[in-house]
């Protein structure tokens, strides 16, 4: 039979610091989704408004003013194929790191992170210049290039991490078998690395989604993402409170579902070979 768990203070005052940090985290979400269902004189209330008949006409108005889908259809295709072109060179380049090292592996990868450090806006002219002689400003292939590079240093620090907890023995092993330093890779070491890939992936794919300061800069109309969308609803007059939740809302729905089914595999890869 099972022993009660005897009253503990400490506990008492874990959980309950526990649920008001998740509390005050959610906070802003929450609020967020109480003003998409606002008017905007409700939005703007003084004191704020707790209590009110739910309106669908925001996201009716968001939907007429702007084409949602074409905006959600550019996050879908710049994150997804940035986050398939940045495995395909991020998992070859952690290969080489980990398993045949050189004397400036680890400045290499020290100098990929500190990449990660400098302000975007510091970079902003020059790849908007290049962008702009290249012609690819406002176009899916722009983004797709610039998410892919910003987020490869993530890419190969991750996988690199994760290479590094497979034996080596696995390999060396394939290698007098026979096979190829591609079948090596291929065959051996990425069917081992499924998991680590995926986490990778999956983490990427939220941040190129999530990315707002070169969607801004490098797009607009043809190619903006839905945080082009959500910063269309910021004029000179003000902001548009209701419609901008409802934006917001519209915008991020889909990432949140995506990281709340996908969120073990998210901890895994960014837990992954920190206890040894």
């Amino acid at each position: 039979m099972a022993r009660p768990i005897p009253f503990s203070y400490s506990l008492l005052l874990r959980t309950c610091v526990a649920w008001l940090t998740t509390l005050v985290l959610f906070f802003p979400l929450g609020w967020l989704v109480l003003t998409a269902f606002k008017t905007e004189l409700q939005a703007i209330s003084v004191p704020p408004l707790w209590w009110f008949t739910p309106t669908l006409d925001n996201f009716t108005e968001v939907q007429e003013r702007s084409d949602y889908l074409l905006y959600a259809k550019n996050s879908v295709v710049t994150s997804v194929l940035s986050t398939v072109f940045g495995l395909a060179l991020a998992a070859p380049a952690a290969y080489s790191m980990a398993f045949f090292k050189g004397k400036h592996t680890k400045d290499i990868l020290m100098w990929m992170l500190s990449t990660k450090m400098m302000p975007a806006v510091g970079a902003l002219v020059p790849i908007y210049v290049l962008a702009q002689r290249a012609e690819l400003l406002d176009t899916q292939l722009g983004l797709i290039i610039i998410f892919t590079l910003s987020n490869l240093p993530i890419m190969v620090w991750m996988l690199y991490s994760q290479f590094k907890e497979i034996p080596s023995e696995i390999l060396e092993a394939a290698r007098m078998d026979g096979a190829t330093l591609w079948q090596e890779f291929y065959r051996v070491l990425l069917p081992l690395a499924v998991g680590g890939m995926a986490s990778t992936g999956l983490l990427c794919l939220v941040l190129s989604w999530n990315e707002a300061f070169w969607s801004l800069n490098l797009s607009s109309a043809k190619a903006g993402t839905l945080a082009t969308l959500i910063a269309s609803y910021s004029s000179p007059e003000g902001l548009f409170w209701a419609k901008l939740s409802a934006a917001s809302l519209m915008a991020i729905a889909p990432i949140v579902v995506f990281g709340w089914f996908s969120q073990k595999q998210l901890v895994q890869g960014l837990t992954f070979g920190a206890v040894k």
